[in-house]
């Protein structure tokens, strides 16, 4: 008897190839991708410098720096340049040589140069300011002694400048800074794509579609219903769980409640519709589940959600701009965490709304097919 439920269970696997093919495919693919793509130590990490001493002595601090590889740096024009430059996202790490640096140094008198790094996200954070110590190695600052020899009581410190590191954003660290926000977006993420998308499977299984449809209820309509419960349970369940973290974690307050009302309502319209094309791509409800983890596994590896994206080769990093999780992911944490500028933000803004434009035409195409 155990035989024959075996071999029934077994035909019912054969006669769903695309099942066969997620089971069968998808951990291969998985497993190729992590292998390459999840480093924990990034690379290629931007840095925004200003050096007001332009000296040798500086320019020994830059290229120790540089020729580890680890920072890109490029220069900007003042010091509140270095702080937007790493609250809009686009450096990561930021250094400020001022400008009696080689007076100071020639004078023992051990100069400061102030490095500051993005604290939204502690494992990036403390790589920085490990990497940061090639500019202090002793192959840099070997030249950088003076002693004067009619001068026998002269003190020379052990180091010749001091390297002051600040962490903007997130100065004492906080893990639940950085992981809270990104929660938010995962569980929004799995109660969108897995109810959504089998919500339209499970009326064709039940054979209720077709009955649906000869009564009067037009098919917007039939959709509108079908989605509006999963938008508001999200919706509700995006500010509870942000409510949570204000209330026990102490979140930070975001720059903009506008701002972060339009990023909610943008994302749980990417997921409903993501999840609503789902629905209408597959067959079963079990394809619909292998689709939704296909797509949420990435989401959560590859989105900067877990791991920098600067850790990601630049070759499969296309695959993180190509998930809506990575914008969500950057808004959120530039929202509260950074208080960054709509106008820093914009682009991603733009990705969301690209998003839903895509999926919701996708899913007009094959709801129109499939009827």
């Amino acid at each position: 008897m155990i035989m024959a439920i075996i071999k029934k269970e077994l035909l019912q696997l054969r006669r769903d190839p695309r099942l066969m093919a997620l089971i069968i495919v998808m951990p291969l693919l998985m497993m190729g991708l992590f292998a390459v793509a999840l480093k924990l130590e990034p690379n290629s990490v931007k840095m925004a410098y200003l050096d007001e001493d332009r000296s040798l002595f500086s320019e020994m601090i830059k290229t120790g720096l540089w020729s580890e590889g680890y920072f890109q740096m490029y220069e900007v024009t003042s010091k509140d340049a270095i702080i937007e430059e790493i609250r809009s996202g686009r450096a990561k790490a930021g250094m400020h040589i001022p400008k009696e640096f080689s007076d100071l140094l020639t004078e023992n008198r051990q100069p400061h140069v102030q490095f500051y790094v993005d604290g939204s996200m502690p494992s990036l954070t403390t790589a920085m300011k490990y990497n940061s110590r090639a500019a202090t190695d002793k192959e840099v600052t070997s030249d950088m002694y003076f002693l004067d020899e009619d001068a026998p009581n002269t003190v020379i410190a052990d180091d010749p400048f001091i390297m002051d590191t600040e962490i903007l954003f997130n100065p004492d660290e906080k893990e639940t800074w950085f992981f809270l926000p990104g929660v938010i977006g995962v569980l929004i993420m799995q109660i969108a794509l897995i109810l959504t998308g089998i919500t339209i499977v499970r009326e064709r299984e039940q054979h209720t579609l077709e009955q649906l449809f000869v009564t009067p209820i037009s098919k917007t309509s039939f959709i509108i219903g079908k989605l509006s419960p999963y938008v508001v349970i999200t919706l509700i369940d995006f500010y509870v769980i942000l409510g949570v973290g204000w209330l026990l974690f102490d979140l930070p307050q975001p720059s903009s409640h506008l701002l972060l009302f339009a990023l909610a309502a943008l994302y749980v319209a990417v997921m409903i519709s993501l999840g609503l094309f789902i629905s209408l791509i597959s067959q079963t409800q079990q394809q619909a589940m292998f689709v939704a983890i296909f797509i949420i596994v990435p989401s959560i590896l590859l989105s900067g959600f877990i791991f920098p994206i600067e850790a990601i080769p630049s070759y499969v990093r296309v695959i993180s701009y190509l998930l809506p999780f990575t914008y969500f992911v950057e808004i959120i944490r530039g929202l509260l965490i950074k208080q960054t500028l709509l106008v820093d933000l914009l682009y991603a803004y733009g990705a969301l709304s690209g998003f839903v434009l895509v999926f919701v035409i996708g899913s007009i195409l094959k709801f129109k097919r499939t009827l």
